[in-house]
Formats: C-alpha cells, structure tokens, sequence
C-alpha cells in the first residue's frame, strides 16, 4: 500500500487590496493499493484531512465515516487495476487520486472439491453416517500442507476439535477423536483464493460445503463368532449369521500377493449397489487352476467397505453362514439379511471386523479410524 500526499495552498496579501490570508487547508493524505495485491485481499483507500465521494475502477461501498472505501467481491489474477478516489479536501475543494496495481500470477492454479471417498463426490446438503470423514481434494499437489490446512474450517455443531491426515499430496482428510455424535452438523470452508500452496500454486478459488450426520449405526463383525451384529444408536438391532474371508494368500499374474482375509478393524461405508459383478479376475486372479479362482457373477445386495473390494453381500450358496469362514474377503450374508443392510445402511457407517489376523490399512478405502487419534495427522 502506498501513500500520497496532496497539500493544500496559500494566497500571498495583495499589494493592491487589504492584507488578507485564505484559511489552509488540513494536508491531505490518501492511501491506495500499489505493486502486487493478492486477489483474496479487499482493496482499501483511505484518507485523512479529507472525504471521500466516491471510487471508480472496482466496485465497493465508502464506510459510514466518509473516509474509508473498501472494495467488494473478489479480483483476478495476473491483472492491472486501476482505482480512482474522488475526494474532498477540509475546505471542500475537489481532489482526485489514481492508484495502479497488478494481483499476483500463479505458476498453477488448484481447484477444489469435496468427496464422501474415493469413489463418489460429497452431496453439500446430505447426510451421512458418523465414521464420515471430511475430505477435501485438490486438483494439484501442494507442497505446502500447512498453508492449505490454515486456508480449511471446520465448523460443527455440537463443537468438537479435529485432526488433518493428508492421504496423498492432493487429498486431505479431518476427522474428530471419536466417531461423530448423531445429528452433528459440518460446514466446511476452504478458503485458498490468494493463497500460495507451494512453489507459485495458488487455489482457483474458494469453496464450500456442509452436511449432516444422520444416526449412529455401527456393525460389529466377529470372524470368531461368525456373527455380525448392527447397532443403532447404542442398541442391538439385528443379529445376522455371517461368514467371512477363509485367509491364505496366493500369488497373481504380476507376480504380487494376496490374501483372503476380512480385514481386521473398522470399515466405513464407501457405496451401496443392487448387483455387483464379481471375480476372481477383478483382483488380477486369473487362472483357473488356482483354488481360489472363481468365475464371473452377478451378486446381489452389495455395500463396499474398503477399495480392495470388502463388501457385505448376499451369499445364498454359501451354506456356512453363523458356521465357518469361506469367503474370498468379503462378509457373505443371507439374502434377507443382505436386503436389509442394503436398505438401512448408507454411506459413512462403520463396519468393525474384530478378531482378524489380518489389520485393514488406512489407504485402504476409508481407513482413517484405524489410526489412534494421538498418530493423526496434525
């Protein structure tokens, strides 16, 4: 912001009247934008010894002293400005004051959005289950976490503080300590316009959203039990026989290895869909000599828990259900069973497998109440 200084003047006595002396006016000061100007910034020109008409060149309101006049709605980038302020000096004599700026240039510009997960994009307005976490996605990597962390607000009601764990370098979570309380309300604001993300990479713009935790619904899986048993807001609502991943591993066509397990821990809710296909092929198992090979087929009642393909599912084949542990990975169900959850359930439950051997990752699908809150981001 630069100064300038506009004085008012003096008449000498006139040698061919009486002396006399015009009053002077107060010195007059204006401040105004010069050089670069970030675009999130609102453009302010002030003055003392004066008042201000008006200003041309932006749009903006004067304050209700008369000496202040700030801009409304935000600039552009990498553009000239040029802002004039009409003003009145203490004596009333008309005055006018330009200002020339130029908002700062991005290397790159990141947009931002908001995701329920991997696989679907928030609904601004919905509601969600209370393993949801708050996931904002920016479209370049930022080297700079700590300014886009400052640049999010979460506001929630009830009020509870929270944690950023950041996936990648694009995407970055913010969870609570504990699941959220049902009815819990989130606004998030992700203010980056004007903020530099790292290496000349600045936010496109600013961006909002808001949802609302619905009820408390937790499964609990038990790979001992072969039981899984769905709580909603703290009570047992159905008891449903259960039959989850045989284990093992075996190796695929590249040469990596897989398991069989239900991942041990807790699981959040990624989709639901009324048939899914599924294979052996869909995980890069291909040979049909392999044991654990199966054909293509269409299964009924399917709602995801993790990428690598953990669903609940029906299973009518399936004639170890409340017996054994068969399944490929996923928690086969009766089809009644299956109908139900796919009906009751929705997107950001919590799926708690207990007594696995094998630990679900935070990558994982949705994995981020698998990390103590003392281990969470920052």
């Amino acid at each position: 912001m630069g100064a300038a200084g506009l004085a008012g003047c003096t008449r000498s006595p006139s040698r061919a009247a009486a002396v006399w002396e015009q009053p002077t006016a107060a010195p007059l000061h204006v401040t105004a934008p010069t050089g670069q100007v970030s675009p999130a910034d609102p453009v302010v020109v002030a003055v003392d010894g004066g008042k201000i008409q008006s200003v041309t060149g932006l749009a903006g309101a004067v304050d209700a002293d008369g000496v202040t006049w700030r801009s409304t709605g935000p600039l552009a980038y990498d553009k000239t400005y040029k802002v004039t302020a009409h003003l009145l000096d203490s004596l009333g004599a008309q005055v006018s004051k330009t200002s020339t700026f130029t908002t700062v240039k991005p290397r790159a510009l990141a947009a931002v959005t908001f995701q329920a997960n991997g696989m679907a994009a928030l609904e601004t307005g919905g509601t969600y289950g209370i393993g949801q976490p708050v996931i904002v996605a920016f479209s370049k990597a930022v080297k700079d976490r700590a300014a886009a962390e400052k640049a999010i607000t979460v506001e929630t009601t009830p009020h509870v503080t929270g944690k950023f764990f950041w996936v990648d370098n694009k995407i970055v979570h913010w969870r609570p300590a504990k699941y959220w309380a049902k009815g819990t309300t989130v606004k998030v604001s992700v203010n980056t316009l004007g903020v530099n993300l790292g290496n000349g990479l600045y936010g496109k713009a600013n961006a909002t959203t808001h949802f609302t935790i619905g009820r408390s619904l937790i499964a609990i899986s038990d790979n001992s039990t072969h039981h899984t048993r769905v709580y909603i807001d703290g009570k047992l609502t159905r008891d449903m026989k259960c039959s989850n991943g045989q284990g093992g591993y075996t190796k695929i066509a590249n040469g990596d290895q897989i398991h069989f397990w239900t991942q041990n821990g807790p699981h959040v809710v990624l989709s639901k869909e009324r048939t899914h296909s599924m294979s052996s092929a869909s995980y890069g198992l291909s040979d049909e000599n392999n044991p654990f090979y199966y054909e293509p087929e269409d299964v009924e009642f399917c709602t995801r828990i993790s990428y690598s393909g953990e669903f609940l599912h029906a299973a009518p084949w399936n004639t170890q259900l409340g017996r054994a542990n068969t399944s490929h990975g996923c928690i086969n169900l009766s089809t009644a069973d299956a109908q139900w959850v796919y009906k009751n359930f929705m997107v950001g439950d919590v799926v708690e497998v207990v007594h696995s051997p094998k630990e679900l990752p935070a990558w994982d699908g949705l994995g981020d109440w698998t990390v103590s809150y003392d281990k969470y981001g920052t």
